[in-house]
Protein backbone atom coordinates (compact mmCIF):
# COMPACT_ATOMS: atom_id res chain seq x y z
CA UNK A 1 0.00 0.00 0.00
CA UNK A 2 1.47 3.41 -1.05
CA UNK A 3 1.62 6.38 0.93
CA UNK A 4 -0.26 8.29 -1.41
CA UNK A 5 -3.26 6.41 -0.74
CA UNK A 6 -3.23 6.38 2.68
CA UNK A 7 -5.77 8.01 4.65
CA UNK A 8 -5.27 11.84 4.85
CA UNK A 9 -5.03 11.52 8.84
CA UNK A 10 -2.11 8.87 8.82
CA UNK A 11 -0.07 11.30 5.86
CA UNK A 12 -0.52 14.66 8.33
CA UNK A 13 0.92 12.30 11.18
CA UNK A 14 3.46 10.98 9.36
CA UNK A 15 5.22 14.04 8.74
CA UNK A 16 3.78 15.91 11.87
CA UNK A 17 5.26 13.18 14.29
CA UNK A 18 8.40 13.14 12.47
CA UNK A 19 9.39 17.05 13.38
CA UNK A 20 7.54 16.12 16.77
CA UNK A 21 9.39 12.83 17.46
CA UNK A 22 13.07 14.50 16.24
CA UNK A 23 12.65 17.63 18.55
CA UNK A 24 12.02 15.05 21.72
CA UNK A 25 15.20 13.16 20.81
CA UNK A 26 17.32 16.48 21.01
CA UNK A 27 15.91 16.28 24.82
CA UNK A 28 15.50 12.52 26.15
CA UNK A 29 19.13 11.40 26.09
CA UNK A 30 20.66 13.87 27.87
CA UNK A 31 18.33 13.70 30.80
CA UNK A 32 19.72 11.41 32.61
CA UNK A 33 22.91 13.74 32.51
CA UNK A 34 21.33 16.41 33.54
CA UNK A 35 19.73 15.34 36.17
CA UNK A 36 22.08 13.43 38.16
CA UNK A 37 24.33 16.42 37.21
CA UNK A 38 21.48 18.27 39.36
CA UNK A 39 20.28 15.49 42.03
CA UNK A 40 23.21 13.26 42.12
CA UNK A 41 23.07 10.01 40.51
CA UNK A 42 20.85 7.70 43.09
CA UNK A 43 18.57 10.26 43.58
CA UNK A 44 17.88 10.66 39.42
CA UNK A 45 17.88 7.02 39.24
CA UNK A 46 15.08 7.27 41.95
CA UNK A 47 13.26 9.93 40.15
CA UNK A 48 13.45 8.40 36.53
CA UNK A 49 12.16 5.22 37.88
CA UNK A 50 9.15 7.53 39.48
CA UNK A 51 8.33 8.96 36.40
CA UNK A 52 8.15 5.79 34.92
CA UNK A 53 5.50 4.88 36.98
CA UNK A 54 3.46 7.71 35.83
CA UNK A 55 4.13 7.05 32.12
CA UNK A 56 2.76 3.21 32.65
CA UNK A 57 -0.39 4.95 34.56
CA UNK A 58 -0.81 7.50 31.69
CA UNK A 59 -0.46 4.70 29.08
CA UNK A 60 -3.34 2.77 30.44
CA UNK A 61 -5.14 5.71 31.30
CA UNK A 62 -4.87 6.54 27.43
CA UNK A 63 -6.10 3.39 25.76
CA UNK A 64 -9.28 3.45 27.67
CA UNK A 65 -9.66 7.44 27.03
CA UNK A 66 -8.57 6.90 22.96
CA UNK A 67 -11.84 4.51 23.60
CA UNK A 68 -13.87 6.34 25.13
CA UNK A 69 -13.14 10.16 23.78
CA UNK A 70 -11.64 9.15 19.87
CA UNK A 71 -8.66 8.84 18.50
CA UNK A 72 -8.17 12.72 17.16
CA UNK A 73 -9.14 13.88 20.55
CA UNK A 74 -6.25 12.31 22.48
CA UNK A 75 -4.16 12.68 19.89
CA UNK A 76 -4.74 16.60 19.64
CA UNK A 77 -4.95 16.96 23.77
CA UNK A 78 -1.56 15.23 24.22
CA UNK A 79 0.32 17.23 21.99
CA UNK A 80 -0.71 20.30 23.14
CA UNK A 81 -0.42 19.21 26.91
CA UNK A 82 3.11 17.60 25.52
CA UNK A 83 3.79 21.35 24.12
CA UNK A 84 2.71 23.05 27.74
CA UNK A 85 4.67 20.79 29.38
CA UNK A 86 8.08 21.51 27.87
CA UNK A 87 7.21 25.03 27.99
CA UNK A 88 6.82 24.87 31.44
CA UNK A 89 10.65 22.97 31.23
CA UNK A 90 11.74 26.04 29.32
CA UNK A 91 10.83 28.25 31.97
CA UNK A 92 12.53 26.07 34.36
CA UNK A 93 16.00 26.72 32.69
CA UNK A 94 15.01 29.83 31.98
CA UNK A 95 17.05 33.55 32.39
CA UNK A 96 14.58 34.27 34.92
CA UNK A 97 14.60 30.55 36.86
CA UNK A 98 16.43 27.15 37.26
CA UNK A 99 14.82 25.51 38.83
CA UNK A 100 15.60 21.24 38.27
CA UNK A 101 12.79 20.43 40.64
CA UNK A 102 10.01 22.20 37.97
CA UNK A 103 12.28 20.63 35.49
CA UNK A 104 11.91 17.37 36.51
CA UNK A 105 7.67 17.96 37.16
CA UNK A 106 7.38 19.02 33.68
CA UNK A 107 9.83 16.59 32.28
CA UNK A 108 7.48 13.54 34.09
CA UNK A 109 4.28 15.60 32.52
CA UNK A 110 5.52 15.47 28.97
CA UNK A 111 6.24 11.23 29.64
CA UNK A 112 2.81 10.87 30.63
CA UNK A 113 1.55 13.25 27.67
CA UNK A 114 3.35 10.86 25.04
CA UNK A 115 2.18 7.73 26.88
CA UNK A 116 -1.35 9.84 26.52
CA UNK A 117 -0.61 9.97 22.78
CA UNK A 118 0.97 6.48 21.86
CA UNK A 119 -2.08 3.93 22.11
CA UNK A 120 -4.76 6.51 20.02
CA UNK A 121 -1.58 6.68 17.88
CA UNK A 122 -1.54 2.84 17.25
CA UNK A 123 -5.12 2.56 17.21
CA UNK A 124 -6.14 4.86 14.60
CA UNK A 125 -4.09 3.08 12.18
CA UNK A 126 -5.36 -0.14 12.99
CA UNK A 127 -8.95 1.94 12.50
CA UNK A 128 -7.77 2.89 8.89
CA UNK A 129 -5.91 0.29 7.12
CA UNK A 130 -6.93 -3.07 5.86
CA UNK A 131 -5.10 -5.87 7.99
CA UNK A 132 -2.74 -6.59 4.84
CA UNK A 133 -1.49 -3.49 4.45
CA UNK A 134 -0.86 -2.52 8.50
CA UNK A 135 2.77 -4.28 9.31
CA UNK A 136 3.79 -2.51 6.20
CA UNK A 137 2.49 1.04 7.82
CA UNK A 138 3.74 0.06 11.01
CA UNK A 139 6.86 -0.25 9.52
CA UNK A 140 7.13 3.11 7.69
CA UNK A 141 5.83 4.92 11.07
CA UNK A 142 8.47 2.84 13.26
CA UNK A 143 11.27 3.84 10.58
CA UNK A 144 10.58 7.60 10.65
CA UNK A 145 11.12 7.82 14.17
CA UNK A 146 13.89 5.73 14.24
CA UNK A 147 15.33 8.41 11.67
CA UNK A 148 14.50 11.04 14.50
CA UNK A 149 16.22 8.95 16.77
CA UNK A 150 19.47 9.08 14.64
CA UNK A 151 18.97 12.58 13.84
CA UNK A 152 17.79 14.20 17.11
CA UNK A 153 20.77 13.50 19.33
CA UNK A 154 22.84 14.96 16.67
CA UNK A 155 21.84 18.47 17.16
CA UNK A 156 20.79 17.56 20.99
CA UNK A 157 24.24 17.01 21.96
CA UNK A 158 25.61 20.78 21.31
CA UNK A 159 21.90 22.04 21.88
CA UNK A 160 20.77 20.96 24.94
CA UNK A 161 23.58 22.15 27.29
CA UNK A 162 24.44 25.12 25.48
CA UNK A 163 21.38 26.62 24.39
CA UNK A 164 18.87 24.62 26.56
CA UNK A 165 16.00 27.28 27.19
CA UNK A 166 16.19 27.73 23.23
CA UNK A 167 15.53 24.14 22.46
CA UNK A 168 13.63 23.37 25.04
CA UNK A 169 10.84 26.75 24.17
CA UNK A 170 10.99 25.20 20.34
CA UNK A 171 9.78 21.56 21.39
CA UNK A 172 7.47 22.89 23.24
CA UNK A 173 6.62 24.93 20.05
CA UNK A 174 6.51 22.27 17.81
CA UNK A 175 4.17 19.90 19.97
CA UNK A 176 1.85 22.41 20.24
CA UNK A 177 1.55 23.45 16.70
CA UNK A 178 1.36 19.69 15.83
CA UNK A 179 -1.73 19.59 18.00
CA UNK A 180 -3.45 22.58 15.91
CA UNK A 181 -2.56 20.69 12.26
CA UNK A 182 -3.59 17.21 14.02
CA UNK A 183 -7.05 19.37 15.16
CA UNK A 184 -7.50 21.26 11.34
CA UNK A 185 -6.70 17.97 9.20
CA UNK A 186 -7.29 14.70 10.48
CA UNK A 187 -10.51 13.19 10.87
CA UNK A 188 -11.75 10.80 13.78
CA UNK A 189 -11.42 7.24 13.28
CA UNK A 190 -13.37 5.76 16.26
CA UNK A 191 -16.25 3.72 14.41
CA UNK A 192 -19.70 6.03 15.57
CA UNK A 193 -21.52 3.15 17.17
CA UNK A 194 -18.45 2.62 20.00
CA UNK A 195 -18.59 6.20 20.79
CA UNK A 196 -22.47 6.45 21.08
CA UNK A 197 -21.74 3.15 23.45
CA UNK A 198 -19.38 5.10 25.51
CA UNK A 199 -21.89 8.34 25.84
CA UNK A 200 -24.76 6.03 26.82
CA UNK A 201 -22.70 4.61 29.74
CA UNK A 202 -21.33 8.31 30.73
CA UNK A 203 -24.35 9.27 33.16
CA UNK A 204 -22.65 6.46 35.70
CA UNK A 205 -20.35 9.04 36.67
CA UNK A 206 -16.59 9.00 37.23
CA UNK A 207 -15.67 6.71 40.29
CA UNK A 208 -17.91 4.37 38.09
CA UNK A 209 -16.15 4.89 34.91
CA UNK A 210 -12.47 4.50 37.07
CA UNK A 211 -13.91 1.16 38.57
CA UNK A 212 -15.09 0.21 34.78
CA UNK A 213 -11.62 0.77 33.46
CA UNK A 214 -9.61 -1.19 35.78
CA UNK A 215 -11.85 -4.24 35.75
CA UNK A 216 -12.20 -4.19 31.69
CA UNK A 217 -7.83 -4.28 31.77
CA UNK A 218 -8.32 -7.27 33.74
CA UNK A 219 -10.54 -9.07 31.47
CA UNK A 220 -7.70 -8.26 28.99
CA UNK A 221 -5.66 -10.58 30.65
CA UNK A 222 -7.48 -12.92 31.59
CA UNK A 223 -7.37 -13.46 28.09
CA UNK A 224 -4.82 -16.49 27.84
CA UNK A 225 -3.40 -15.58 24.45
CA UNK A 226 -2.97 -11.70 24.72
CA UNK A 227 -1.20 -12.74 28.52
CA UNK A 228 1.14 -14.63 27.14
CA UNK A 229 1.96 -12.63 24.29
CA UNK A 230 2.67 -10.03 27.10
CA UNK A 231 5.14 -12.74 28.82
CA UNK A 232 7.14 -13.49 25.43
CA UNK A 233 7.46 -9.92 24.91
CA UNK A 234 8.97 -9.38 28.79
CA UNK A 235 11.53 -11.89 27.99
CA UNK A 236 12.54 -11.12 24.94
CA UNK A 237 12.71 -7.54 25.83
CA UNK A 238 15.89 -8.34 28.03
CA UNK A 239 17.59 -9.28 25.70
CA UNK A 240 17.14 -6.15 23.06
CA UNK A 241 16.75 -3.71 25.73
CA UNK A 242 20.64 -4.88 26.60
CA UNK A 243 21.62 -1.78 23.77
CA UNK A 244 21.97 0.70 26.26
CA UNK A 245 22.69 -1.53 29.46
CA UNK A 246 24.86 -4.19 29.20
CA UNK A 247 26.40 -4.00 25.71
CA UNK A 248 27.92 -0.46 26.17
CA UNK A 249 29.20 -1.59 29.87
CA UNK A 250 30.74 -4.98 28.36
CA UNK A 251 32.33 -2.87 25.15
CA UNK A 252 34.21 -0.66 27.89
CA UNK A 253 35.64 -3.32 29.74
CA UNK A 254 36.46 -5.77 27.02
CA UNK A 255 37.91 -2.95 24.01
CA UNK A 256 40.93 -0.61 25.40
CA UNK A 257 42.16 0.58 22.27
CA UNK A 258 42.02 -1.72 19.10
CA UNK A 259 43.35 -1.04 15.43
CA UNK A 260 40.16 -1.70 13.57
CA UNK A 261 41.64 -1.20 9.88
CA UNK A 262 44.47 0.69 8.28
CA UNK A 263 44.99 2.40 4.93
CA UNK A 264 47.97 4.04 3.69
CA UNK A 265 49.81 3.20 6.31
CA UNK A 266 47.54 5.42 8.84
CA UNK A 267 45.58 3.19 11.60
CA UNK A 268 41.84 3.54 12.66
CA UNK A 269 41.39 2.79 16.02
CA UNK A 270 38.69 2.23 18.24
CA UNK A 271 38.00 2.39 22.14
CA UNK A 272 35.20 0.67 24.16
CA UNK A 273 33.11 4.03 24.60
CA UNK A 274 34.02 4.81 20.33
CA UNK A 275 33.17 1.50 19.12
CA UNK A 276 29.38 1.37 21.37
CA UNK A 277 28.62 4.46 19.12
CA UNK A 278 29.60 2.63 16.33
CA UNK A 279 27.43 0.01 16.89
CA UNK A 280 24.38 2.31 17.44
CA UNK A 281 24.80 4.61 14.51
CA UNK A 282 24.74 0.54 12.36
CA UNK A 283 21.77 -0.10 14.58
CA UNK A 284 19.91 3.51 13.66
CA UNK A 285 20.90 2.77 10.23
CA UNK A 286 20.37 -0.64 9.35
CA UNK A 287 16.57 0.19 10.99
CA UNK A 288 16.34 3.30 9.48
CA UNK A 289 17.03 1.52 5.75
CA UNK A 290 15.66 -1.65 6.15
CA UNK A 291 12.53 -1.91 8.20
CA UNK A 292 10.00 -1.45 5.20
CA UNK A 293 11.94 -3.72 3.33
CA UNK A 294 12.19 -6.20 5.97
CA UNK A 295 8.95 -6.09 7.32
CA UNK A 296 7.06 -6.64 3.38
CA UNK A 297 9.73 -9.95 3.61
CA UNK A 298 8.60 -10.95 6.56
CA UNK A 299 4.71 -10.64 5.87
CA UNK A 300 5.08 -13.39 3.32
CA UNK A 301 5.72 -16.26 5.90
CA UNK A 302 4.09 -17.24 9.12
CA UNK A 303 3.73 -14.63 12.04
CA UNK A 304 4.22 -17.98 14.16
CA UNK A 305 7.65 -18.79 12.41
CA UNK A 306 8.72 -14.89 12.44
CA UNK A 307 8.39 -14.15 16.14
CA UNK A 308 10.26 -17.27 16.78
CA UNK A 309 13.02 -17.40 14.35
CA UNK A 310 13.16 -13.56 15.81
CA UNK A 311 14.11 -14.81 19.45
CA UNK A 312 16.52 -17.53 18.30
CA UNK A 313 18.59 -14.28 16.31
CA UNK A 314 18.25 -12.23 19.85
CA UNK A 315 19.73 -15.22 21.62
CA UNK A 316 22.43 -15.92 18.84
CA UNK A 317 23.47 -12.21 18.98
CA UNK A 318 23.26 -12.50 23.00
CA UNK A 319 25.88 -15.66 22.52
CA UNK A 320 28.62 -13.98 19.77
CA UNK A 321 29.21 -10.78 22.12
CA UNK A 322 30.83 -12.12 24.97
CA UNK A 323 33.11 -15.11 22.51
CA UNK A 324 35.20 -12.53 21.44
CA UNK A 325 37.11 -9.12 22.10
CA UNK A 326 37.72 -8.27 18.21
CA UNK A 327 35.47 -5.43 17.46
CA UNK A 328 34.22 -6.82 13.78
CA UNK A 329 32.66 -9.70 15.53
CA UNK A 330 30.90 -7.35 17.24
CA UNK A 331 29.41 -5.29 14.06
CA UNK A 332 28.09 -8.67 13.19
CA UNK A 333 26.62 -9.68 16.63
CA UNK A 334 24.56 -6.21 16.24
CA UNK A 335 23.93 -6.77 12.63
CA UNK A 336 22.37 -10.13 13.88
CA UNK A 337 20.50 -8.20 16.51
CA UNK A 338 19.38 -5.45 14.86
CA UNK A 339 17.63 -7.89 12.22
CA UNK A 340 15.98 -9.76 14.57
CA UNK A 341 14.27 -6.42 15.78
CA UNK A 342 13.01 -5.61 12.26
CA UNK A 343 11.29 -9.15 11.34
CA UNK A 344 8.75 -8.34 14.13
CA UNK A 345 8.28 -4.18 14.43
CA UNK A 346 5.77 -4.36 11.92
CA UNK A 347 4.21 -8.40 12.31
CA UNK A 348 3.54 -7.54 16.11
CA UNK A 349 1.67 -4.32 15.95
CA UNK A 350 -0.96 -5.78 13.55
CA UNK A 351 -1.05 -8.67 15.25
CA UNK A 352 -2.00 -6.71 18.65
CA UNK A 353 -4.67 -5.38 15.93
CA UNK A 354 -5.67 -9.00 15.60
CA UNK A 355 -6.33 -9.58 19.06
CA UNK A 356 -8.00 -6.29 20.14
CA UNK A 357 -11.95 -6.13 19.53
CA UNK A 358 -12.66 -2.92 17.36
CA UNK A 359 -13.91 -0.70 20.47
CA UNK A 360 -11.04 -1.72 22.53
CA UNK A 361 -7.89 -1.66 20.44
CA UNK A 362 -6.86 1.54 22.64
CA UNK A 363 -6.85 -0.53 25.62
CA UNK A 364 -5.59 -3.18 24.04
CA UNK A 365 -2.24 -1.52 22.34
CA UNK A 366 -1.46 0.58 25.83
CA UNK A 367 -1.94 -2.93 27.72
CA UNK A 368 0.17 -4.42 25.21
CA UNK A 369 3.16 -1.44 25.94
CA UNK A 370 3.55 -3.39 29.00
CA UNK A 371 6.14 -6.02 27.81
CA UNK A 372 8.18 -2.83 27.23
CA UNK A 373 7.50 -1.06 30.52
CA UNK A 374 7.99 -4.57 32.50
CA UNK A 375 11.03 -5.40 30.44
CA UNK A 376 12.63 -1.75 30.96
CA UNK A 377 12.39 -2.13 34.69
CA UNK A 378 13.86 -5.73 34.93
CA UNK A 379 16.62 -5.14 32.57
CA UNK A 380 18.82 -3.38 34.51
CA UNK A 381 19.40 -6.25 36.88
CA UNK A 382 21.87 -7.57 34.34
CA UNK A 383 24.41 -4.66 35.63
CA UNK A 384 24.62 -6.47 38.90
CA UNK A 385 24.32 -9.80 37.76
CA UNK A 386 27.72 -9.66 35.82
CA UNK A 387 28.99 -9.17 39.30
CA UNK A 388 27.79 -12.38 40.49
CA UNK A 389 27.86 -14.54 36.88
CA UNK A 390 30.33 -12.45 35.06
CA UNK A 391 29.55 -11.36 31.23
CA UNK A 392 29.77 -14.60 29.44
CA UNK A 393 26.66 -16.50 32.08
CA UNK A 394 25.27 -13.10 31.92
CA UNK A 395 25.12 -12.93 28.04
CA UNK A 396 23.72 -16.63 28.02
CA UNK A 397 21.30 -16.13 30.52
CA UNK A 398 19.68 -13.37 28.42
CA UNK A 399 19.56 -15.52 25.64
CA UNK A 400 18.35 -18.24 27.22
CA UNK A 401 15.59 -16.29 27.97
CA UNK A 402 15.03 -15.15 24.17
CA UNK A 403 14.64 -18.86 23.26
CA UNK A 404 12.24 -19.15 26.14
CA UNK A 405 9.83 -16.52 25.07
CA UNK A 406 10.18 -17.99 21.51
CA UNK A 407 8.42 -21.18 23.31
CA UNK A 408 5.92 -19.09 24.60
CA UNK A 409 4.87 -17.72 21.36
CA UNK A 410 4.74 -20.95 19.84
CA UNK A 411 2.01 -21.95 22.59
CA UNK A 412 0.52 -18.42 21.95
CA UNK A 413 0.28 -19.37 18.12
CA UNK A 414 -1.41 -22.79 19.09
CA UNK A 415 -4.47 -21.53 20.47
CA UNK A 416 -4.47 -18.16 18.52
CA UNK A 417 -5.18 -21.17 15.17
CA UNK A 418 -8.07 -22.50 17.32
CA UNK A 419 -9.74 -19.12 17.10
CA UNK A 420 -12.73 -19.71 14.25
CA UNK A 421 -11.64 -16.10 12.72
CA UNK A 422 -8.09 -17.12 12.29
Amino acid sequence: MRIRDWDRSLKVRLVGEFFMNTSYWMVFPFLAIYFADEFGKGTAGLLLVISQVFSVAANLVGGYCADRFGRRAMLVFASIAQGGAFLLFAFANSPWLESPELGFIAFTLAGMCSSLYWPASQAMIADVIPEKYRSDVFAIFYTTLNIAVVVGPLFGAVLFFTYRFELLLVVAVISMVLGLILRLYTNETLAREFADQWATEEKTGWPVAVAKQFKEYGLIFNDRLFLLFVIAGVLVAQTFMQLDLLIPVYLKETIDVQTIASFFGREWTVTGETSFGFLLSENGLLVALLTVIVTRWMTQFPEKWVFFLSTLLYAAAMLLFPLTSWFWMFVVAMGIFTFAELMVVGVQQSFISKLAPEDKRGQYFAAASLRYTIGRMIAPLSIPMTAWFGFGWTFAILAALAVISGFVYLAMFRLFEKRPSY
